[in-house]
C-alpha cells in the first residue's frame, strides 16, 4: 500500500483527544470529516473519487479506464496508424494493435524492475513513441505516469521525484540522464533509469538502453498484469501532472482514468473530429507532454477517434517545426501563442522584401479575407453570398500560404496555454486562417471551453465542451467573476496537499480557477484578468495586467514581451523586451534584432541592428516611437490610474531559459518581479513621476505601412488584367475562372 496515505480525519480526531485546538473548516471548503461514499476530492494516492455524473448526455456516459479506452480503439481502428516518427531520412510507424501490444510489453518490463502499485515512473524528454509507451505502460501496470518539464534543474526533478515516489525514470539522452545521477542518492525509491534515445556512454548498474527495458518483460506472464488492469477504477487516479511551481513548489495534480477518458470523448465531440473509419484526424506532437494540454491532444482524444499522431523533431521550436508541418500536413493543430507569433514574425519578414506589386496583393488578399471572415464570424445574414474577391483571394494568396505553413489540410487550429493578442488572431484570421482559443488548466484535464467554426467569437475562449457547466463567482457591476469549473474532468485533488485542494475546490465541487472571466449576451466566455495577477494600486484601483500589455504589443510590433508593474505602487510603469535572434541550440535570447524590428528601426532612421542598441533608452528615435505607441495606449485607459506613467527596454527578452516564461511561454510574474528588481525600484525613486505629454500630431503605432489596396471585393475587369499580366501563368486561369463562374 502507499504509505503517502494519512487520513485527515484521524488527525483531527487525535487533536481533539489531546484537547488541542481544531480549525473549523473554510466556509467555502469541502468538510474533511471522514465518509463512508467517496468524496469529490482526495489527496491519497491510492484514494477514489465521487465522479460528477450527470443524468443525461454526454455527463452520463459509462466510465472508462485507459485499458479500457484503449481496447475499444484497438478493436475500432487496430490496423490504422496510431504513431509516426522518423529515423534519419526513413519515416517510421505503428499501428493500434502493436501500439497496444508494445504498451503491454512496457508495463510487465517495469513490474519486472520493481514498479508499485500507487508509485510512479517518471520521464524526462522530448516527445516521442518510448515518451507515449512509457505514459501508457505505467499506467496499466498500476502506477502513476508522470511527466517531468526537459527545462527542470536537477535540483527540481529531485522535488517531483521525491513527491511521486519514482521507482522508476525513463530519460531521453545523456544530457537527461546526467541531471537524474546527480540526485539519484537522494531518491529512496528509485530502483532504475532509461534511456530512450542514443546510444549510452557508461554502463552502469540497474540503468538500461530502451532496447534492453522492453526485453525485460516480453517472457513475462499475463497474469499478473491482467489482474492489476482488472482491478483498476475509472474513479482512481493514473497520472499526475505538476505545475510549474511559480508560486511555490509545483503541486502534482491528480488526474483520474475518468478524467482523461472522458474529457477526451467530450473534446472530440465538441470540435468534430472525425472517427479514423470515416477520415483519419492527423496531429504533430511538440508540445511538452509533461503539460496537460499537449497530453490531451496528442494522446488521449487522438486515441479516441483513431488519428495518427506524428512526431516532431526536438528542435521543433527552434525550427524545424514547419519542416515537419510541411511533411505531416496535419489535419488539427494546436500551438500556444509564441508559435503562432514566430510564424507572424517569419511571415511579415518574408512579405517586407517582397515585391511592391506582390505586397500590394497580400495587402488587398488580407484585407477581403479578415473582413470576409468576420463577416461569418458575427454570422451576419444579410451580407448574402461570399464575395468573389474572396475567392480570388484564396487562390491568389490563402491557399498558398497554407501549403507554405504545412496547414493546407489543417481544418482546426487552436491555441491555448496563455493569452494571446487581437493582432496575431486579426493576422491569421486575415489569411483564412482562423484561431480557435480554448481555455482550461490543469485541473480540469485540459479543456473548458472551446471555440469551433460554427461558435467563433475574435479574443473568446468559446464555450464549454458537452456535460461541463460554468459559474461566475462574486460578480461585479460588469458581470466579470472568478471563472468556476464543473463537471467530470476537474481533478482528484492535490497529492498530499489538503489545503491546497481546498483552496481550490468550494464546499460545493466547484473547482476555482483564479481567473476573471464574463460571459457575453451569447455565452461565450471572455478571459479579462487573473485573481493573483490582479494589480492593485497603492490608490486602490483594481488593475488586469494582461489587457494593457496586449495594447503595447500590438501599439508596438518591435515589442516581444510587456510587463505591467504596479502592485501597492503610486502608478503603473512596465518592463519592454525588444524581438531578438534566438539561438537555436540553447533557446537563449541573443542580441541580434529580428529582420521585422530591424525594418521598425529603419522606418524611424534607426540604423540599430542589436538590442544593446536600443535598451535602456540609447536610440532616441526607438525610444521616441515607443514613447508615442504608449501615448496611444493611455489615450485608451479607463482611468489615470490605468496609465502607464514609466517604463524600460531590457537588455535581453524574456525565455525559456533564462526563467522568466513556463514551458507554455506564460509569463512569469513572481520571477521576473525579483530578477529586475533593480529596474523597478529605479521607477519609484522620484516622488512623483513624469507623465508623458500626449502629442499634437498623431500617434505613430509602429506597424508596418498599410497602403491604399489596389482592388476591392468587387474587380473591374482591366484590374484583372493587370494581375494576370505580372502572376504566373496558372494564376491567370484561377482568375478567368472565377471571372467565369460569378459572371
Amino acid at each position: 500500500m502507499c504509505s503517502c496515505r494519512e487520513s485527515e480525519a484521524s488527525s483531527i480526531m487525535i487533536m481533539s483527544l489531546l484537547h488541542l485546538p481544531v480549525s473549523a473548516p473554510r466556509p467555502d471548503s469541502l468538510s474533511v470529516g471522514a465518509a463512508a461514499e467517496p468524496r469529490l476530492w482526495t489527496t491519497h494516492c491510492d484514494g477514489a473519487v465521487k465522479l460528477r455524473m450527470g443524468d443525461s448526455g454526454l455527463a452520463a456516459e459509462t466510465p472508462l479506464t485507459i485499458n479500457q479506452m484503449f481496447t475499444s480503439a484497438v478493436e475500432r481502428f487496430g490496423d490504422f496508424v496510431a504513431l509516426g516518427w522518423k529515423e534519419g531520412e526513413q519515416q517510421k510507424t505503428m499501428n493500434y494493435r502493436d501500439y497496444y501490444q508494445t504498451c503491454r510489453s512496457a508495463a510487465k518490463s517495469f513490474l519486472k524492475l520493481g514498479l508499485q502499485r500507487y508509485h510512479s515512473v517518471g520521464i524526462l524528454g522530448f516527445n516521442s513513441a518510448e515518451w507515449f509507451i512509457a505514459d501508457i505502460g505505467a499506467i496499466l501496470a498500476g502506477g502513476f505516469a508522470v511527466g517531468f518539464y526537459t527545462t527542470n534543474s536537477p535540483e527540481a526533478c529531485q522535488y517531483v521525484a521525491e513527491n511521486c515516489k519514482a521507482d522508476i525514470m525513463v530519460v531521453e539522452n545523456h544530457k537527461q540522464l546526467q541531471k537524474i545521477l546527480q540526485i539519484e542518492d537522494k531518491l529512496p525509491h528509485l530502483k532504475a533509469i532509461i534511456q530512450y534515445k542514443d546510444t549510452l556512454k557508461e554502463k552502469r548498474p540497474n540503468l538500461y538502453t530502451w532496447a534492453e527495458f522492453m526485453e525485460l518483460g516480453r517472457e513475462e506472464s499475463d497474469a499478473r498484469l491482467d489482474a492489476i488492469i482488472s482491478s483498476q477504477k475509472p474513479n482512481q487516479c493514473c497520472t499526475l501532472i505538476y505545475t510549474s511551481g511559480t508560486t511555490g513548489q509545483p503541486k502534482g495534480v491528480m488526474l483520474s482514468h475518468d478524467n482523461l477518458t472522458w474529457t477526451a470523448l467530450s473534446t472530440s465531440r465538441h470540435v468534430s473530429l472525425t472517427d479514423a473509419t470515416q477520415a483519419q484526424e492527423i496531429v504533430v506532437s511538440y508540445l511538452p507532454l509533461s503539460h496537460i494540454a499537449a497530453q490531451m491532444v496528442d494522446i488521449w482524444v487522438t486515441m479516441r477517434v483513431g488519428g495518427a499522431t506524428y512526431f516532431a523533431q526536438p528542435d521543433a521550436l527552434k525550427g524545424s517545426l514547419v519542416n515537419t508541418l510541411k511533411e505531416v500536413r496535419p489535419t488539427a493543430f494546436m500551438g500556444v501563442p509564441r508559435v503562432w507569433e514566430k510564424m507572424q514574425e517569419k511571415m511579415k519578414s518574408a512579405g517586407a522584401k517582397s515585391s511592391t506589386v506582390r505586397r500590394k496583393v497580400a495587402a488587398w488578399a488580407k484585407d477581403v479575407g479578415l473582413q470576409t471572415n468576420l463577416t461569418k464570424m458575427n454570422q451576419n445574414t444579410a451580407a448574402g453570398r461570399t464575395p468573389l474577391g474572396y475567392h480570388i483571394a484564396k487562390k491568389l494568396v490563402f491557399k498558398k500560404v497554407r501549403k507554405a505553413l504545412g496547414l493546407d489540410r489543417c481544418t482546426k487550429c487552436y491555441t491555448g496555454a496563455a493569452p494571446i493578442t487581437k493582432e496575431t488572431l486579426e493576422f491569421f484570421l486575415s489569411l483564412d486562417i482562423p484561431l480557435f482559443e480554448l481555455y482550461g488548466m490543469s485541473e480540469s484535464t485540459g479543456p473548458h471551453t472551446i471555440s469551433r467554426p460554427s461558435a467563433f467569437k475574435l479574443t473568446s475562449c468559446g464555450k464549454e465542451i458537452p456535460g461541463c457547466k460554468t459559474k461566475l463567482h462574486n460578480q461585479d457591476e460588469e458581470g466579470n467573476g472568478e471563472i468556476c469549473f464543473w463537471g467530470r474532468h476537474v481533478f482528484m485533488g492535490y497529492l498530499n496537499m489538503v489545503e491546497r485542494t481546498e483552496e481550490s475546490l468550494d464546499a460545493e465541487g466547484w473547482l476555482h480557477s483564479g481567473d476573471l472571466g464574463k460571459h457575453d449576451e451569447n455565452g461565450f466566455l471572455f478571459i479579462t484578468g487573473r485573481i493573483k495577477e490582479l494589480i492593485i494600486t497603492a490608490g486602490g484601483e483594481n488593475v488586469p495586467p494582461v489587457p494593457i500589455e496586449d495594447e503595447v504589443k500590438e501599439a508596438l510590433p518591435i515589442i516581444s514581451n510587456a510587463m505591467l508593474i504596479g502592485d501597492k505602487k503610486k502608478f503603473l510603469s512596465m518592463l519592454l523586451t525588444i524581438k531578438c535572434q534566438v539561438n537555436q541550440e540553447s533557446g537563449e535570447p541573443e542580441d541580434e534584432l529580428t529582420p521585422e524590428a530591424v525594418e521598425f528601426c529603419r522606418k524611424l532612421g534607426s540604423n540599430a541592428t542589436r538590442v544593446s542598441e536600443i535598451a535602456g533608452g540609447r536610440d532616441r528615435a526607438v525610444h521616441a516611437a515607443i514613447q508615442k505607441g504608449m501615448d496611444k495606449v493611455n489615450e485608451k485607459a479607463t482611468s489615470n490610474a490605468q496609465r502607464v506613467q514609466k517604463w524600460v527596454v531590457l537588455d535581453r527578452d524574456f525565455s525559456v531559459a533564462g526563467g522568466e516564461l513556463g514551458p507554455t511561454m506564460k509569463l512569469k510574474r513572481p520571477v521576473v518581479a525579483k530578477m529586475y528588481k533593480e529596474q523597478i525600484d529605479n521607477f519609484y525613486k522620484q516622488l512623483s513621476p513624469t507623465t508623458p505629454t500626449t502629442p499634437d500630431t498623431p500617434t505613430v503605432s509602429g506597424q508596418t505601412s498599410y497602403e491604399p489596396p489596389i482592388m476591392n471585393n468587387f474587380l473591374s475587369f482591366p484590374s484583372l488584367m493587370f494581375l494576370s499580366f505580372i502572376l504566373s501563368y496558372d494564376l491567370k486561369e484561377v482568375i478567368f475562372f472565377h471571372l467565369c463562374s460569378e459572371s
